[in-house]
């Protein structure tokens, strides 16, 4: 999913999907120290997903306080 489709989607979608990339990122970690992790680079591309998440909630948030004001 790219930040075109993230920003067509739902805030309570997106949050759904953040906490489910969150807990993702967590099993892959412990895969890693497990030594059970043979994609590595599926680190970084977890990582920069929640970052993307993140980013669009940031969004929204901004431009919610900023129609309030």
């Amino acid at each position: 999913m790219d930040l075109k489709e993230m920003r067509l989607v739902s805030t309570e979608e997106l949050k759904t999907k953040l906490a489910n990339t969150r807990q993702e990122f967590m099993n892959l970690r412990f895969q890693m120290v497990t030594g059970q992790l043979t994609d590595t680079s599926r680190l970084r591309q977890v990582r920069h997903q929640i970052a993307q998440f993140e980013t669009v909630l940031r969004e929204r948030e901004l431009k919610a306080g900023k129609e309030g004001a």
